[in-house]
């Protein structure tokens, strides 16, 4: 299982980029240890694998579109594919960390268009109202797929049979979460046909965050008006265009400052923030310190 710090993404998107991630078996096991990154906290992103995390240690808020959820340790969820989520550390007391197996539908399904994926996989991916599934241990059918989650991690990635025993347990929790899902099925849900929309716009964003960015430009890009931009990010991500434009190029700032070594200046300017007076004073509003002060704490964390 590999210790996770920070996350990355495809170029130009905020579809995150999955290392190690392969064709042949594709999973991932990660320790993600949130206290470490940038904020506390994973930036709003999505991926085409399916996540199933378990709380270690801490207390996680997770968004998506459709709200927010709190996970304590010892809880745990199923993040649909392909949906917008992100995460936030809130334990001040003890280290906040998920532990996450991600994984393609084909590790579950094998050939596309089997019967299993037809009747199984299918109807849970493809559904506009299953953005998560959240496990709590006080319900008993979510007791025994939180233990379930737990006891794949210690399946031993170092003995022969690891893939096939991994490929088992996976498809024992996801016939349980299928199980899970049935009520909500029958449900019918708005929560996520804007999803597409807003994608199209963050993507916008950050092609062209260093640039100067109108609404009408990032309406545009999803093929909407202003309003429905408005609408559409209020919708989804809880905030305003301009309030996403700015954090996402916070965001970026934060990151050239803990990897590299370039001038306050050039960070503002190439995160189109401006002169470095004005990037300071929204900074510290940000970050509760200096760009400085930034860079020197977080890069002293990495040594």
């Amino acid at each position: 299982m590999k210790n996770i710090q920070k996350i990355e993404f495809h170029a130009g998107s905020r579809e995150e980029l999955l290392p190690n991630y392969t064709n042949d078996f594709p999973y991932i096991a990660s320790r993600v240890e949130l206290d470490k990154h940038i904020k506390r906290s994973v930036p709003w992103h999505w991926h085409r694998a399916i996540e199933i995390f378990y709380i270690e240690s801490g207390i996680i808020e997770c968004y998506t579109p459709g709200g927010k959820i709190l996970f304590p340790a010892g809880s745990g969820c199923m993040v649909n594919s392909n949906v917008l989520h992100m995460t936030k550390a809130l334990s001040r007391t003890e280290k906040n960390i998920p532990l996450v197996h991600l994984f393609d539908i084909s590790l579950l399904a094998g050939k596309c268009g089997s019967r299993i994926e037809q009747r199984y996989v299918t109807p849970i991916v493809m559904s506009s109202q299953i953005e998560m599934i959240p496990l709590f241990p006080e319900n008993p059918a979510h007791e025994k797929i939180l233990n379930f989650i737990m006891k794949a991690f210690h399946i031993p990635n170092n003995k022969l049979g690891y893939e096939i025993k991994l490929q088992a347990a996976l498809l024992e929790i996801w016939f349980m979460l299928f199980e899970q899902s049935i009520p909500i099925l029958d449900k019918n849900s708005e929560t996520n046909k804007n999803s597409d929309k807003i994608k199209q716009m963050m993507i916008y964003v950050h092609e062209h965050y260093s640039e100067k960015i109108s609404i009408s430009q990032l309406a545009a890009a999803a093929y909407l008006s202003e309003r429905e931009c408005f609408r559409v990010f209020h919708d989804c991500l809880h905030t305003t265009p301009i309030e996403y434009i700015k954090s996402y190029r916070l965001q970026s700032a934060c990151q050239m400052l803990v990897e590299g070594q370039e001038s306050i200046t050039t960070i503002s300017q190439s995160c189109g923030l401006g002169s470095s007076s004005y990037f300071g004073k929204i900074f510290r509003k940000y970050a509760h310190c200096t760009p400085s002060e930034y860079r020197q704490k977080w890069q002293d964390c990495n040594m």
